[in-house]
């Protein structure tokens, strides 16, 4: 097939002419041969059975008188009248030669090699250099076998009959053949020519050179999408209007693509601008699971570029456990149709930090309604879940502190009185006595419970603070004054990490040194002993506030209850070590002041690098305080560093 159609088509209308000719010759030439053959030799056996049976009729009066020279005259007579006949012979009844044709021997295998029955019996004689029927025929008598007469008839005339048939026929057909190809190549040629033209106007129109017209026969009216036919002709002429009508189909609808393609190209770099700008984590999944496409937020918060995340799969780009769960929300929407809406949680592997998301996923339908893939966005609500949180913490810690109020009275008055009786029940009693120590017990008690309300009378009591301008970091180093022996003996090393500007704040120095304590105490009963706690304060001109970090070595908050550490009664702590409420009076002074408290547990790389832990520290706890400047502006604070 290589060959062929690697063939000019001339060569190939002309070889198909040939094979058909040549075919058609050798067909007629084997049907007529072996008819032509059958006949002859249907002749040849036909002449050769009446030329037995007139011999034999001939030579019954020689047989009676047993004249061998007459029967001789015989056999040369009928060997003369035909040149087809080779042989002829006599014999009588006991197979004896009485005369023959041949004058140098007569060949005795001959005489066996045929035997007549009662009538003329026919064989075939093969004597290497010829084939020769041999004709046996009986001499009867009175119906009496007298002898036999022979005679041998050659093939080699039906043979050169046959040969002079088939040269007469292929002579027949290599005319036929002449005339076939002259008159194909004449048609070939013209119909090259304009297949030529054809192929050409093709060749224009793959190189868009779609303006000229093949024959002038068809006209193309420009206010239309065809052509006009004037002149009608063959089956080439009709191809070629039709490729003149395709070729102004073809250019107008080139110009109408170009058009359309520009337009696209426009509305497709919007829109990609509009995604890559949009802070929303945008993808298209397709139905086997493989993004398609995303835009450049995801990709960055991937560490991958948008073209080497096209192809891949959830496994290649997110942790196990989360990429299970993405995976079979994707299945979910394309099996069902299903709209997914969720918030998820994810926490950075380094440095622990936690964001949430607002997830949707949508189906994307073909236009036969048929889901095609999976479009999801993810929109970051950290600061809004830690808005909400606030709003809840506020509203919660309201609450409890009205009531944390009327318990307090109405528990004070009675606690009194316990006390009172039991301070005057051990005036009357000896101290050693059993009585007086279990009244002791009921003393201390007492006072534990005192100081329970009373911390929950700080706590729900709404007072003005007296807020003054104050200095943030000298606020925390009296603090340190204060606990720095009790956490040198308890083998706790104090990191600070101090801003240098010394930022002034609007605030109420007593309250912060509050936070302050309670803050250092519970790093103190978390890192319980050889630790290291640091503190750090850190001023952002650009956002007007100041910020203090107090990070601790101790066991850690289980990340769970991050948000519940800062309820009131809420505490970590054995029985007797704390009343829980710390953490919420620090949480309500930091909110008063108008600023934000939260915790981070384990703490992030950033912080723990810069620490000297000991070798046998926990995941440790950040506690974050968040407070503004207030009115004092960043002039103020440049000048209170004494410098430029």
């Amino acid at each position: 097939m290589t060959f062929l159609s690697r063939l000019r088509f001339r060569t190939k209308i002309n070889l198909g002419l040939t094979l058909i000719v040549v075919f058609t010759a050798l067909i007629i030439a084997f049907f007529v041969t072996s008819m032509a053959s059958e006949a002859l030799v249907d002749q040849t056996r036909k002449r050769g059975e009446v030329l037995a049976g007139n011999l034999a009729l001939r030579a019954q009066d020689p047989m009676l008188s047993t004249d061998l020279l007459q029967l001789g005259s015989m056999v040369n007579e009928v060997k003369k009248a035909d040149d087809e006949i080779v042989y002829a012979f006599i014999l009588d009844d006991k197979d004896r030669v009485l005369a023959s044709t041949f004058n140098e021997g007569f060949p005795v295998q001959l005489r066996e090699a045929n035997s007549p029955g009662k009538l003329i019996n026919i064989v075939m004689v093969d004597t290497g250099l010829l084939k020769i029927y041999d004709f046996a025929a009986p001499i009867f008598i009175s119906g009496k076998k007298l002898g036999t007469v022979r005679i041998g008839l050659s093939r080699a005339g039906i043979q050169s009959v046959v040969q002079n048939l088939m040269f007469a026929i292929f002579v027949l057909t290599g005319a036929v053949l002449l005339i076939a190809v002259l008159v194909s190549t004449h048609f070939a040629r013209r119909m090259t020519v304009r297949l030529g033209k054809l192929q050409k106007h093709a060749v224009d129109i793959v190189r868009t050179h779609l303006g000229p017209e093949i024959y002038k026969d068809s006209t193309p009216d420009k206010n239309r999408k065809f052509y006009k036919k004037f002149l009608k002709g063959d089956e080439i002429q009709e191809l070629t209007d039709t490729f003149d009508a395709m070729a102004m189909n073809l250019e107008s609808h080139i110009e109408d693509l170009e058009i359309t393609e520009t337009n696209l190209t426009r509305q497709k770099e919007l829109l990609k601008t509009i995604i890559n700008v949009s802070p929303d984590y945008i993808s298209l999944l397709g139905p086997t699971y493989t993004y398609l496409a995303m835009n450049k937020p995801l990709a960055k918060h991937l560490g991958k570029t948008e073209e080497e995340i096209i192809g891949l799969k959830d496994q290649d780009l997110f942790p196990a456990h989360e990429a299970e769960i993405r995976v079979e929300e994707s299945r979910k929407v394309l099996t069902s149709g299903l709209i997914i809406n969720k918030e998820t949680r994810e926490q950075d592997e380094h440095d622990s930090t936690v964001r949430w998301f607002h997830t949707i996923r949508v189906p994307v339908y073909s236009e036969n309604d048929r889901i095609i893939g999976v479009l999801s966005t993810a929109r970051e609500i950290t600061e809004l879940k830690s808005y909400q949180a606030q709003l809840i913490q506020s509203q919660k810690m309201e609450s409890v502190g009205k009531l944390a109020g009327g318990v307090a009275h109405e528990i004070n008055t009675p606690l009194g009185i316990i006390l009172g009786y039991a301070q005057l029940l051990q005036d009357d009693l000896s101290p050693e006595d059993q009585i007086s120590q279990d009244l002791k017990i009921i003393e201390k008690q007492a006072r534990v419970c005192r100081k329970i309300v009373s911390d929950l009378l700080g706590f729900s009591r709404q007072t003005e603070s007296e807020k003054t301008e104050m200095c943030f970091n000298n606020s925390i180093l009296e603090v340190l004054q204060l606990v720095s022996h009790t956490f040198k003996l308890e083998q706790i090393e104090i990191e600070t990490v101090l801003d240098e500007r010394f930022p002034i704040i609007h605030g109420d120095p007593e309250k912060l040194k509050q936070v302050w304590l309670n803050l250092l105490s519970n790093a103190m009963e978390a890192v319980n002993e050889q630790g290291t706690i640091q503190i750090t304060t850190l001023l952002d001109i650009s956002t007007m506030t100041i910020t203090a970090l107090f990070a601790d070595s101790g066991h850690g908050v289980d990340p769970q209850k991050l948000g519940t550490i800062f309820d009131p009664f809420y505490s970590t702590k054995p029985v007797g070590k704390g009343t829980g409420l710390g953490l919420s009076v620090s949480f309500g002074i930091i909110k008063d002041h108008g600023g934000t408290i939260e915790a981070i547990s384990p703490l992030p790389r950033s912080i723990s690098k810069g620490m000297n832990l000991p070798e046998n520290s926990g995941p440790g706890t950040l506690f974050k305080v968040v407070l503004p400047l207030d009115a004092i502006s960043a002039e103020e604070q440049v000048l209170s560093t004494g410098s430029v």
